[in-house]
């Protein structure tokens, strides 16, 4: 058994039941966009969490212990995505790339966003010409150091 065996059983669960996220994040006690990351094997349960998960999946003992082992990050399969949902971002990256950098290095100076400090939150917004998907992503400012 390995932490992938555990997403595969929580994903197939899920899909069985006719879970949602949302819900899983509302007993967990987390966003659902960090929640659902968990469920997904990119980020590390505490011990309540992996029992509250365990509760809602039919996860043993031994499957709730792996959803506390800090996992490797990273969840894609290519360099390039090929999910087109995915690749969007992928192509959001490559065309608004620098223009990011370059607003974000004129606000704050010379450092990164982090992906650590950081939250996300995804919503549906009405709009007359089809619903759009609104998405907010926020992260401590780091600034290099001198030494």
């Amino acid at each position: 058994m390995n932490r992938m065996d555990v997403t595969e059983k929580i994903i197939s669960t899920k899909v069985s039941k006719g879970i949602t996220w949302e819900s899983v994040a509302k007993k967990v006690g987390e966003s659902k966009e960090w929640t659902t990351a968990l469920c997904l094997g990119q980020m590390t349960a505490s011990a309540a969490q992996a029992k509250t998960l365990g509760k809602i999946f039919g996860l043993s003992a031994e499957e709730q212990k792996w959803l506390q082992v800090v996992p490797y990050k990273g969840s894609l399969a290519t360099a390039v995505p090929t999910d087109p949902l995915i690749y969007r971002w992928y192509e959001i990256v490559n065309v608004y790339g620098t223009t990011i950098k370059e607003l974000i290095h004129e606000e704050f100076g010379d450092g990164i966003m982090s992906a650590i400090d950081f939250s996300m939150d995804i919503q549906r917004q009405a709009d007359p010409k089809g619903d759009r998907v609104n998405v907010v992503l926020s992260g401590k400012f780091l600034p290099y150091k001198t030494y």
